[in-house]
């Protein structure tokens, strides 16, 4: 049985140069930066590495620079989503003889599928592959992938040892720990929707793919940690200081420009990506860069020794806060016996 996919695994932002081509160069040595900043692995061809704004010929390539510059130092997630099961299963194969540890599907994206049509299309996948699979759930802009379907997929195939929620749904992640967990043990419950970091990690997953990971390691390692050591008073407060700056940056710009604009306050030029800003658009981003690099200075500062002196809260709200999901997660699992 395979140890579970677990801590924190960067969904990396793609360096390109100014012809808007992948920069190898750079994107090696930003890989070696999150690395030596304390991340539990890579994820290429994600939503914040903008996968869908490549051919399919790049985020091979993408992958391969990745998996060949992590060297095994971390695993890799790589992201192996196409427009077609065909196509994706090939990916897969691919992305095995490189090196990776697993892939990242996301569910159909443009046509919305029933749940039978989502777990029809996994079930295909996951038979035809040599590499492990998580099902990558992101409703906002694909088929979502309810709570029975991820059941039934973990219950039926072997291949398919995680999930990776973008719904922010803590609940329906209590009730898929609580239903697979005793069945499979090294199955994966990873979250990628960095405001609710800190409670999906209270309430059982192992840990997450998020974007602010690719600007401010430290965080959200540092959250992490605090979780697994069963510091949740700190990883309160680590949280307050995560939400904001994650909500400025998501919103500036058109996705992940902001996370781009974040990896500058860090000393990463990594390109304007593939999507294009108007006039107003690159001026709010200039204008709010300043912003941004007081924020990275803050939050960096805050998690490196894991004091909070901006934003924190009373400890008898973060001891409230923390009982109370507890609370829920005990409630849960009790009805589920």
């Amino acid at each position: 049985m395979n140890q579970r996919i677990s801590g924190i695994l960067t969904p990396n932002i793609t360096p390109v140069d100014a012809k808007g081509r992948v920069d190898e160069d750079t994107l090696r040595a930003y890989v070696d930066w999150l690395i030596e900043r304390g991340v539990d692995g890579i994820y290429p061809n994600g939503s914040t590495g903008e996968f869908v704004r490549f051919s399919p010929q790049e985020r091979r390539h993408i992958a391969q620079i990745v998996i060949d510059q992590a060297a095994g130092r971390v695993p890799v997630l790589a992201g192996a989503a196409e427009a077609n099961t065909r196509e994706t299963i090939e990916a897969c194969e691919a992305y095995a003889a490189m090196g990776a540890r697993a892939v990242a599907i996301v569910a159909p994206f443009y046509y919305r599928l029933s749940s039978e049509g989502v777990y029809a299309y996994f079930r295909e996948i996951a038979d035809a592959v040599s590499i492990d699979v998580t099902v990558y759930n992101i409703p906002l802009f694909a088929s979502p992938i309810d709570v029975d379907t991820v059941i039934r997929l973990a219950s039926e195939c072997p291949r398919v040892i995680g999930i990776k929620d973008s719904s922010g749904d803590v609940p329906n992640m209590i009730r898929m720990i609580a239903a697979i967990r005793p069945m499979r043990d090294d199955f994966s419950f990873l979250t990628g929707w960095d405001t609710v970091l800190t409670p999906m990690l209270l309430v059982g997953a192992d840990g997450g793919t998020n974007a602010t990971s690719g600007v401010v390691p430290e965080l959200t390692r540092a959250i992490h940690r605090a979780c697994v050591a069963g510091d949740y008073a700190t990883a309160v407060k680590l949280q307050y200081q995560l939400v904001p700056l994650f909500d400025t940056m998501i919103s500036l710009g058109e996705f992940p420009a902001g996370f781009r604009a974040g990896a500058r306050s860090r000393g990463w030029d990594l390109g304007s990506g593939r999507v294009t800003l108007s006039a107003t658009q690159q001026e709010a981003v200039r204008r709010s860069q300043d912003q941004i690099d007081a924020m990275i200075r803050r939050v960096t500062d805050d998690s490196s020794d894991h004091q909070t002196r901006q934003a924190s809260l009373p400890s008898e709200t973060i001891e409230s806060i923390v009982e109370s999901v507890i609370r829920q997660l005990q409630v849960t699992r009790d009805e589920a016996r």
